[in-house]
């Protein structure tokens, strides 16, 4: 229908708008459809340079709505002298969009044709490419959220943006003014076969993240020859205070190596970058600490506006998408202090009696800010000590009676249990004692959480190493009770193999469901508590 209504139209038809100044090429473009747009434009080749609504091309358009084949395929007719800055904003909103829809082919080959593109200010939102580029985690392998079996593959993968992949768009490169067409990577190696694996997954995120770190490094090529004077007018000194307030440690490196000026710069606030760092909580910018070798002491000696030094932004409670990321309020407590005592660890001992403009210190102000997050990290742990408190008393009571009440009974004339020369017995008697006593343990350690006094420092190693034993000794017991109900049956049961089996089977349940509920907890807690520093002294030195 569309070919047949566009062969009997003029061109000038095909160029005119609807009551919201779209023309039909702008409405195709929007819902992605190619096909459509390939036969509007074979019939007029001057729809591609028509803006609709909002003053936007239709390339733009397909970018904003996320249609990747129709974007590529505008991108690709499109003349580019309509995207330099002297037609108007349509290269940076084409930027924008293109980044901000992960269509990162599209931004890499229009920043190696215009890299002035990089510090355009967009007129609409203020900002330019660079800064909001700076404002996305999720485009840089510093931002990757994969358990770490994941890890181990994306670390693994090969990701190659060469001219011999295949595709099937081309996008046009000027040359000497000149415009030609040259291949570029616009599509992922196919994964199809292993997609319920995840794989096609790892492998385009790690394809995103290697375009990302292309775009970044044109980008600070760029501002590598912007003059001095003009960093803080080209938006280079907020883009980097975004970067290190969402934690993207290869956006702050590479601006440092372009830059190194940006040590020493502060924002609005009077906070440099480990100032920003510490009151962003981003451990990973602070480990930058480990390598800046003795310029680290000029930087966590300085004060801000209010007259706060490090130690006062240490002790200021977490920005609330930052505690977010933790489970429970206890180990959000315990994040706190570890960042308090760490930054505590590096500086002068006398800046713990400094005084800000409000006239407290260190001390008081972590006081005052943690009072709410320490009455609920007390309420977290009761809660979750009494519960388990309760199921270590029922398995007490439970393994306590079975010991005494063995199944078969025992020898009237010698007083031994019948089936004590027997296995499964002594299995039943080995794996009631352990239920026994690790439920004993863990109901002490509960018992310890409850009367705990709760200070602040309680909730750096004291109530999660109780917390650790407690669910640890909990989950012995728990599977210790079921392998003595088995064996139980067993003896009983002897040659009746079509009940033992299904019963047995039945009785790993109870454990697989505590392994699923609170296993995971477990483990966070443990890591939390005794796994590796939050902080990597194993950082790459970045000059």
């Amino acid at each position: 229908m569309v070919e047949l209504l566009v062969e009997n139209m003029t061109k000038e038809d095909l160029e005119v708008r609807d009551n919201n100044d779209d023309t039909a090429l702008t409405i195709a473009a929007g819902i992605g459809a190619t096909r459509i747009a390939e036969c509007m434009i074979q019939k007029n080749k001057e729809l591609v340079s028509i803006q609709g609504e909002q003053d936007l091309l239709p390339v733009i358009v397909a970018c904003k709505n996320g249609h990747k084949d129709t974007a590529k395929y505008l991108y690709a007719i499109t003349p580019f002298v309509l995207l330099l800055e002297k037609n108007g904003a349509h290269g940076s909103l084409l930027l924008r969009a293109s980044i901000f829809s992960k269509m990162l082919d599209i931004s890499l080959d229009l920043l190696q044709k215009y890299p002035q593109l990089t510090t355009t200010r967009n007129v609409s939102h203020g900002t330019t490419p660079l800064i909001e580029l700076s404002s996305l985690s999720d485009l840089f392998p510093s931002g990757l959220q994969f358990v770490f079996w994941k890890r181990w593959i994306y670390s693994i993968i090969q990701v190659q943006l060469a001219a011999d992949q295949h595709t099937n768009v081309r996008i046009p490169i000027p040359q000497n003014g000149d415009m030609h067409r040259r291949s570029i990577l616009v599509r992922a190696k196919t994964f199809d076969f292993f997609y319920p694996f995840g794989l096609k997954q790892i492998y385009d995120t790690k394809l995103t993240h290697t375009y990302a770190l292309k775009i970044l490094h044109l980008m600070s090529e760029y501002i590598s020859n912007i003059d001095d004077t003009r960093l803080q007018q080209s938006g280079v000194y907020d883009a980097f205070f975004i970067a290190i307030k969402h934690g993207i440690i290869e956006v702050v490196i590479e601006m440092l190596k372009t830059e190194p000026n940006l040590l020493t710069f502060v924002d609005k606030n009077r906070r440099g970058i480990l100032l920003s760092a510490v009151q962003h909580r981003q451990e990973n910018i602070f480990s930058l600490t480990y390598v800046l070798g003795t310029r680290k002491h000029k930087l966590i000696s300085g004060t801000d506006g209010q007259q706060n030094n490090i130690l006062h932004i240490a002790a200021m409670l977490a920005p609330p998408h930052r505690l977010a990321r933790i489970s429970g309020a206890a180990l959000q407590m315990q994040r706190e202090l570890q960042w308090y005592k760490k930054v505590e660890s590096i500086v002068d001992p006398s800046l713990k009696e400094y005084t800000n403009s409000n006239n407290e210190t260190p001390g008081e102000i972590f006081s005052n800010e943690h009072k709410e997050l320490v009455i609920n990290g007390e309420k977290w742990m009761k809660e979750t000590a009494t519960s388990c408190t309760v199921v270590g008393a029922l398995i007490i009571t439970i393994m306590f009676t079975a010991a005494f009440t063995v199944p078969g009974g025992n020898v009237q004339d010698t007083g031994f249990p019948v089936f004590l020369k027997r296995k499964s017995f002594m299995i039943f008697i080995i794996s009631d004692a352990i239920s026994l006593f690790s439920s004993s343990t863990s109901a002490l350690m509960f018992l310890g959480v409850l009367t705990s006094r709760y200070a602040e420092d309680d909730f750096l190693k004291s109530l999660p190493t109780k917390l650790i034993i407690g669910l640890s000794t909990l989950f012995i017991s728990i599977a210790a009770m079921m392998v003595a109900f088995c064996a139980t049956l067993i003896i009983m049961l002897k040659g009746e193999l079509k009940l033992v089996i299904p019963i047995t089977l039945l009785a790993s349940i109870p454990v697989t469901l505590f392994m699923l509920l609170q296993f995971p907890l477990l483990i966070e807690i443990f890591v939390s508590t005794y796994g590796p520093s939050i902080f990597d002294r194993k950082i790459k030195y970045w000059f």
